[in-house]
């Protein structure tokens, strides 16, 4: 039976005409032609993972064509041994190692380009010498008692070591505290998450893997290494490998992102005027403009700054010229978008201009959109404006509302001619176009179309077609992420320092993510969608609290729908004081959500 199965499989192949290179074995993968030293002396505490640190790296070595030799010999510390290797590796080396001679061969090395990489306890090396400590990033300091589980967060989703990682990796190691933070002396890969085991000394920002371009050379160093296990586990020995061929110069990487040093603060302009807003031509030129109505260009290649128009505008309330966006095919076309408060009237107005040579033509002037606003009152106009990836044209409106009158919390004044104090007429009215995110698609002629995915239909049914975002109080800056299309804003919040019993929650700064369209809640929901109180400003009463999940607006001053879509949380959100969710966003020393 058996030589039957066998003659029939063989006579299938055939009849099936089967390549023979189905069945080849594998091609092995192209050498990356580096070769590596592992050096692995201590003079203090011995890890019992180096012996599986050392196969580990010997079959990543195998298993991707490069050369490694293994050492714990410091005489291998010369100018002639290590002109052979295009990176050394410190594995869980401890204490001083090498005498003065053979420092200096290493600093020699690494000033010929190449490469460094330390994992674990090469942080717990050579202490009085100060060009190990810059190339290494950091001392340890302490660790926590024996292993736990901890939460890695990576913070750069780009570089080849991190790449592959999950965004919050959990795994079990020793945890290090460093005696200084690393962060802008070297580009940090990866934190800690404190609040997933006890022991972190270094509070919310912990560094626990980085990389940088360091005197001609490249360091980079994992403090993941101490058990024996950490060298079999497949995302550790991934995140090993590419740090090992980054370091060797074999694949490229950006390690500069988060060094401090490879910036400079320029001031384009010092003479200005209340700056609002600002974006770059494909030319270098920066576009800026002020609140009172002057669009300036500052020009790189002479490093001056010329005027392009003065727009007349009314200025009072925070009113004025709001908002600037050059088309995506401003190489070609000359247009830019302004939203502003044109001097006569009550509208703010969205117009686009075409630029000729350094002035804007405002002969060319084309009114895309216009609603009305409050102009006898503060505050909240917003006007930032992003465009995405396939021309559509976002653009951020305040809510409009007087917020002096609330004691902090939400603004629902319902009482006869206190309109301007009730942002339910605007932010929560889904026929205004205030205390909203608009989202249209300009067209050549000056009109624009309504894309596909907005918040309500593109025949008005429901609510303003152009809405993508609802319920925003003061959305000052936003931004489309290039990559994934999803949109990002900073809104200010309310001032109450406190929770309220009567009113509602304390005021919250929001950072929001919108996947896709949605109602973020103002004025009924705050944060992590708090729902404030109904508050009754004429009797000074307080109702139930509003429902985040089936939000209604029976204000007398509501034009729009009766039932509105479900409240999102906020991405983020902080107060004036620490915040137990955020507590890296501030330090309670104030918030401004830009």
């Amino acid at each position: 039976m058996r030589k039957f199965g066998l003659f029939v499989f063989a006579a299938v192949l055939c009849c099936l005409a089967i390549p023979p290179e189905v069945f080849a074995a594998p091609e092995p993968e192209e050498s990356h032609g580096f070769k590596a030293l592992v050096f692995s002396k201590t003079a203090g505490f011995r890890h019992d993972s180096i012996d599986e640190g050392i196969l580990a790296i010997q079959n990543l070595a195998t298993a991707h064509l490069f050369e490694v030799d293994t050492s714990e010999d410091a005489g291998v510390f010369t100018d002639a041994n290590l002109a052979q290797y295009d990176v050394v590796i410190f594995l869980n080396t401890t204490g001083d190692i090498l005498n003065p001679d053979q420092q200096a061969a290493f600093e020699r090395f690494i000033r010929l380009g190449k490469g460094f990489v330390g994992i674990h306890s090469a942080t717990d090396t050579e202490y009085d010498w100060s060009f190990y400590g810059d190339l290494v990033g950091a001392y340890f300091e302490s660790h926590p008692p024996g292993t736990t589980s901890a939460t890695v967060v990576v913070a750069d989703r780009k570089h080849p070591s991190t790449a592959a990682l999950s965004e919050r990796w959990v795994r079990t190691d020793e945890w290090y505290n460093f005696q200084s933070n690393p962060r802008g002396n070297v580009h940090v890969l990866a934190s800690l998450d404190e609040s997933t085991y006890s022991g972190g000394s270094m509070g919310v920002d912990h560094p626990i893997a980085w990389c940088q371009n360091f005197e001609g050379g490249r360091s980079w160093y994992t403090a993941g290494g101490h058990t024996p296990e950490s060298f079999t586990e497949p995302e550790f020995t991934d995140h090993l490998l590419n740090g090992i061929e980054w370091a060797a110069g074999v694949i490229p990487g950006d390690c500069s992102a988060t060094v401090d040093a490879n910036w400079e603060l320029v001031a384009l302009d010092s003479e200005t005027d209340n700056p609002i807003g600002l974006d770059v031509a494909p030319d270098g030129r920066v576009f800026f403009i002020e609140l009172g109505g002057t669009v300036k260009i500052y020009k790189p290649e002479s490093s001056s700054t010329v005027e392009a128009a003065q727009i007349p505008v009314f200025e009072g309330n925070e009113h004025g010229l709001l908002g600037i966006e050059l088309d995506p095919a401003f190489e070609t076309n000359g247009w830019v978008y302004i939203f502003h408060s044109p001097l006569f009237g009550t509208n703010q107005r969205l117009s686009r201009f075409t630029v000729v040579g350094d002035a804007i033509d405002l002969g060319t002037e084309e009114v895309l959109l216009e609603f009305p606003t409050t102009r006898s009152q503060c505050c909240h106009n917003a006007g930032s404006m992003t465009f995405d990836a396939d021309g559509n044209l976002f653009l951020a409106t305040g809510d409009d509302t007087n917020p002096f009158e609330s004691s902090g919390y939400t603004p629902i004044d319902e009482r006869a001619g206190r309109a301007p104090w009730d942002a339910q007429r605007s932010s929560g009215n889904t026929n205004d176009l205030r205390g909203k995110i608009l989202r249209i698609t300009p067209q050549a002629d000056g009109s624009y179309t309504i894309p596909e995915g907005n918040l309500f239909p593109s025949d008005g049914s429901g609510g303003r077609p152009e809405i993508f975002v609802m319920g925003v109080r003061n959305p000052f800056r936003i931004a489309v992420d290039s990559e994934t299309a999803w949109l990002y804003w900073g809104d200010v919040g309310p001032d109450a320092g406190t929770d309220s019993g009567t009113r509602g929650p304390r005021g919250y700064d929001e950072w929001n993510q919108a996947k896709a369209a949605g109602n973020y809640g103002w004025p009924y929901c705050t944060g992590d969608n708090e729902p404030y109180l109904d508050y009754d400003f004429g009797t000074s009463t307080s109702g139930s609290a509003f429902d985040c999940a089936n939000p209604t607006n029976d204000s007398p001053n509501n034009t729009g729908e009766l039932t509105l879509p479900a409240s999102k949380p906020a991405w983020i959100w902080y107060p004036y004081g620490p915040s137990s969710d955020f507590p890296a966003i501030t330090d309670g020393s104030g918030r401004t959500a830009m």
